[in-house]
Formats: C-alpha cells, sequence, structure tokens
C-alpha cells in the first residue's frame, strides 16, 4: 500500500478509533466524518488540469453546507499546499478538525482518472481491493457512504458491497466517464453531485438525483456511449439513510 493510501486510513482511522457497530447517533448528519480526494491531477497526456481539485474543493463545502461538520480534503498533486502523501500532514489535518470525535458515519469521496483495474492515484492504483482492506480497516461496521468518479469505476462495486455500505460510481464497470480534461472544470459526474447538493433530502436522494443529471448532461453534451452511474445500497442502510437528513441553510433538516 502506497504511503498516500496509508495517510489518508491514518486519517479516516483516526476519526474511527473506538467505534464498532452502528452508533446510536449514525443518523444525525453532524456526526459523520467525510474524507474528499483528489487522486490525480494530469490529463491523459500528463499535462496538468484542475478538474479534479476543483471537485475535491467544491463537493466538500456542498457537503458543510449541508451538514457535515468534518469534512477533508486532499489533493495528490506535487504542487498542493498540504499534499497527501506525508502521514504527518493528514495527521496534522485530523487534529485540526476539533469538536468531539465522530460518532457517525463514514464518508469516502475519491475523484480521479481510472481504468478496468482501478483508480488513478497519484504515479500508481487504487483497485478494489485495496480500497475494501482501507475501508474496513477506517470504517469498520459504522454506516458508510463510498463514491467513486471515475472512468470504469463501476469495478469498486463488488469489493466495496456490504449491508452497512452504500457505494455510488461514476460509470458503468466497461464504461467512460466524462469531462475530465484540461477545459473541463469538474468532471460530469462530480458536476452532477455539487448541483444536486443543495436540494438532496439525503444520500439515496442524492445519489438518484446525481445520476438523472449525469444522463442529461451526457445526452445534452452527445457524449456516448452513457456512463450509466451505479448505486448499490446494502440492506442495513437502506433502512438507515432515510433518516440521515442532510441539513438546511439554517442549520435544520432539510426537507
Amino acid at each position: 500500500m502506497t504511503s498516500a493510501l496509508i495517510a489518508i486510513l491514518v486519517w479516516i482511522a483516526g476519526a474511527s478509533a473506538g467505534q464498532t457497530g452502528v452508533s446510536s447517533q449514525a443518523a444525525w448528519i453532524g456526526e459523520w466524518r467525510a474524507v474528499v480526494v483528489a487522486g490525480d491531477w494530469r490529463d491523459t497526456r500528463g499535462r496538468p488540469i484542475d478538474a479534479f481539485d476543483n471537485a475535491t474543493r467544491d463537493v466538500a463545502a456542498a457537503l458543510r453546507a449541508r451538514g457535515l461538520e468534518a469534512v477533508d480534503t486532499f489533493s495528490l498533486r506535487p504542487d498542493a499546499p498540504q499534499p497527501v502523501a506525508p502521514i504527518a500532514a493528514m495527521q496534522r489535518a485530523a487534529a485540526g478538525l476539533g469538536g468531539p470525535q465522530a460518532r457517525g458515519g463514514c464518508l469516502f469521496y475519491l475523484t480521479s482518472h481510472g481504468s478496468t483495474e482501478g483508480v488513478v492515484f497519484g504515479p500508481g492504483t487504487f483497485t478494489p481491493t485495496e480500497a475494501a482492506v482501507l475501508l474496513r480497516s477506517a470504517c469498520g461496521a459504522r454506516p458508510t457512504v463510498v463514491v467513486v468518479s471515475a472512468c470504469y469505476s463501476g469495478v469498486f462495486l463488488g469489493a466495496l458491497s456490504g449491508p452497512n455500505r452504500m457505494v455510488m460510481t461514476a460509470a458503468r464497470p466497461d464504461r467512460n466517464s466524462f469531462g475530465c480534461g484540461e477545459d473541463d472544470v469538474y468532471p460530469f459526474f462530480d458536476a452532477c453531485v455539487i448541483e444536486s447538493l443543495p436540494v438532496a433530502a439525503d444520500f439515496i436522494d442524492l445519489a438518484n438525483r446525481t445520476r438523472a443529471c449525469v444522463a442529461r448532461r451526457e445526452a445534452e453534451e452527445g457524449a456516448t456511449p452513457p456512463s450509466e452511474p451505479q448505486i448499490r445500497i446494502g440492506r442495513d442502510m437502506q433502512l438507515l439513510l432515510p433518516l440521515v437528513r442532510f441539513r438546511d441553510g439554517r442549520g435544520t433538516p432539510g426537507s
């Protein structure tokens, strides 16, 4: 496992220490802990792009606006103010979040390029097996939402599914996603998450709105074949997630 992956594991594990089973506070969105990561900073020709970093920054901001109080962001690009790779930087970020230790759920969001082997993660590939090990160690039995925004990201569904998991991917295992070029502000999928978060009631509503948004955007742009974002919701999460309501601008449960 790369030092960057170890660093992310250290961060989430710090938020999850001492947590076993589904917390009684799991339905309070303010107790959820989240990390949003940009796994690459280049286009397919190796030229620098900002789409993944833009998405990481603005997805995190949209999550905070809807009630997630502990959201951290990391970039693997070498010129980032605080690159993800050094473990010390991740530990400082966790220490600086403040407030009571998270007692609710666990949200892991990764945006990058992808292949049928996994997601581009700096100089290497973050595979479904590595993701499963990381999340099992970091989040354990806590309610966990995983979002993988990349081409072919549906390859993560099998390894990450479970009764306490909801998994969203930007594409089927055999399909590209769109919007990762030099002129793109965000990948299409991330743009739709950002568009949908202000009006979504909960994570399930967010997933459905995002999928509809992606289909509409791809049709408007003539992007084919359609990426067909995937959603898989575990048995326990089907019961819990309708209770995990996002907050409105006044800090009260959304309608």
